[in-house]
């Protein structure tokens, strides 16, 4: 098959194409390196630089695509909060320009990366897709109204489109900006270099984290499940974790004790947040394999940046 990936050299776009090229598929990413790195893209990959606003370019991209998976967007909930504006231009102006080339394509199927931040502060976890959507940052709305435009401009055009809500994903290659860094390599980083691991609040709010693998596998079959049209799915590990217990969690992988720091005025988000992954149990085979523990340590192993890390305290440590 030939896909196309939007947001292609970013994490779990570049995941996600280095693995359908393994599998013999053609794959052509489209990214603006805003985040992404070309880098973490392997040989086979045929990778563009551009905007996902620029139709033109989507249109020459699109020629003989049998799907596309749309995952560019701008991702940080705290950074959306300052830039609600960019926010709207990438995640929700990108997708509606998206879905027009694909109109005019003549695209079958689009695969949307959404997000479970959508449901917001629920009392009734773990959330399922039928639960009212309480978006409560800029980056969760952004998302919410992708997913209503997708399934809208598929059902007036004739395009199978399928909404895969992805909770807290982790693991090797993930990023590390300077600010609103995601929290498992943040925390993993900070642990391994004798930094502070700053814990918002009281650190008891949970979240689902899944490892970057099960994601993929979950992307994978939604291209070619059958009975998914205008489907959204929760994609997570089913099961909750709170910031404390991520700490010990790490504490125990690396053997490092943490050096712990609360923050105790800022708010840690939503207390809990957890998937309900029952549909996708169901319309996708989706199985998560990878626990919290073992995703971890697979990020010290395959990770260089916190392998080389974790080898050098190593032996800074035997060398005492």
């Amino acid at each position: 098959m030939r896909y196309l990936i939007t947001g292609g050299a970013g994490f779990l776009g570049s995941a996600l194409a280095n693995r359908l090229v393994r599998e013999g598929h053609e794959v052509r990413v489209i990214d603006d390196l805003s985040r992404g790195d070309r880098d973490s893209l392997g040989l086979g990959v045929t990778f563009t630089r551009g905007d996902v606003n620029d139709i033109p370019l989507l249109w020459t991209l699109l020629q003989d695509v049998d799907c596309v998976y749309h995952l560019a967007a701008q991702v940080s909930v705290a950074q959306s909060l300052l830039y609600p504006r960019d926010y709207n231009l990438v995640n929700v102006g990108g997708t509606v320009s998206l879905m027009e080339a694909m109109r005019d394509a003549g695209i079958r199927r689009v695969v949307l990366a959404s997000s479970g931040a959508i449901y917001g502060a629920h009392t009734e976890q773990p959330v399922r897709e039928d639960n009212l959507a309480q978006p409560d940052s800029p980056y969760a709305v952004s998302k919410w109204a992708a997913e209503q435009y997708v399934h809208t401009i598929g059902n007036l055009w004739g395009i199978e489109t399928v909404a895969l809500r992805i909770f807290n994903a982790y693991g090797p290659g993930q990023s590390l900006p300077v600010s609103h860094a995601p929290v498992i390599p943040r925390f993993l980083k900070a642990i391994l270099t004798g930094g502070s691991v700053v814990i918002f609040n009281d650190g008891q709010q949970s979240r689902d984290f899944v490892y970057v693998t099960d994601v993929l596998e979950a992307l994978l079959k939604a291209s070619m499940a059958e009975r998914v049209n205008r489907e959204v799915i929760n994609i997570g590990s089913g099961s909750g974790t709170t910031i404390n217990v991520l700490v010990e969690q790490l504490e125990k992988v690396t053997g490092r004790r943490a050096q712990r720091v609360w923050n105790r005025e800022k708010s840690g988000g939503v207390r809990q947040l957890v998937a309900d992954i029952s549909k996708a149990r169901e319309v996708l085979n989706y199985f998560p394999k990878v626990t919290l523990e073992a995703g971890i340590d697979r990020m010290l192993v395959e990770d260089p940046r916190f392998a080389t890390s974790y080898h050098n305290s190593i032996s800074e440590e035997e060398a005492r």
